[in-house]
C-alpha cells in the first residue's frame, strides 16, 4: 500500500476515473507548483509570457466559473466578479505578477477546495449524465461528464506548461509527487 491518494483505481467505473484523473491532475499541477517565491512564480520560459503565478491565477478562475457558472448557473464569486476578465484570459495571467505568493497558493487552493465539494454535491444529485447549466446557443446544453471532461484537457495542457516552467526554475521534474507529498505553501 502507498501513500498516493491522488492515483486512479485500478479498476473502477467510468465515473471513479475520470474524477479521479482530474484529482490527479490538480495534484501533479499542485506538486509542480509548490513552494516557490515571488520570482520563481514569475520566471519565464523563452518568449512565452506565462508564468507559475499566471497558471495558478488562471486555473483558480477556470475552477470556480467551472464549477459554479457551467454546472450550475450561479455566481463564480470574487475576485472574479469585479475582475476586468474578456474572453483572453490576459488578466489572469499579467495581473499574478502583482500578487504575492501566499495569495496565490491561497487563492488556488480555495478555488479547488469549492469545486470538490460543488462536483460531490453534484455528482450525488444526478451524477455525470445530467445537464450542466452551461449551454451551446442552438445545440443544447452540455453534460456534467462532458465539462469534467474539458477541465480534464485543461488540467492536462497547463500542467504541461507548469513542469517546463518548473523544470526551469529549480531543475524540478517528474510525473507524479513523491509518496507522502502535501502542499507546502
Amino acid at each position: 500500500m502507498t501513500d498516493t491518494p491522488w492515483e486512479p483505481p485500478l479498476a473502477g467505473t467510468e465515473s471513479e476515473h475520470l474524477l479521479a484523473m482530474l484529482e490527479r491532475l490538480r495534484t501533479t499541477f499542485r506538486w509542480k507548483a509548490d513552494g516557490l517565491d515571488a520570482a520563481g512564480l514569475n520566471a519565464r520560459v523563452g518568449a512565452s509570457a506565462l508564468t507559475i503565478g499566471g497558471l495558478l491565477k488562471h486555473l483558480a478562475r477556470v475552477e470556480d466559473v467551472t464549477f459554479a457558472w457551467k454546472m450550475r448557473g450561479e455566481s463564480p464569486g470574487e475576485p472574479w466578479v469585479s475582475a476586468p476578465l474578456d474572453d483572453s484570459d490576459a488578466w489572469e495571467f499579467a495581473s499574478a505578477a502583482d500578487d504575492s505568493p501566499e495569495y496565490l497558493y491561497g487563492l488556488w487552493d480555495a478555488a479547488v477546495a469549492r469545486s470538490r465539494e460543488r462536483l460531490a454535491a453534484i455528482t450525488a444529485d444526478g451524477g455525470l449524465d445530467q445537464p450542466a447549466h452551461w449551454e451551446w446557443p442552438g445545440r443544447g446544453h452540455f453534460s456534467v461528464r462532458r465539462v469534467v471532461c474539458d477541465l480534464i484537457e485543461e488540467y492536462g495542457r497547463h500542467t504541461g506548461h507548469c513542469d517546463l516552467l518548473r523544470e526551469a526554475v529549480d531543475g524540478r521534474v517528474g510525473e507524479d509527487p513523491p509518496e507522502g507529498w502535501t502542499p507546502r505553501s
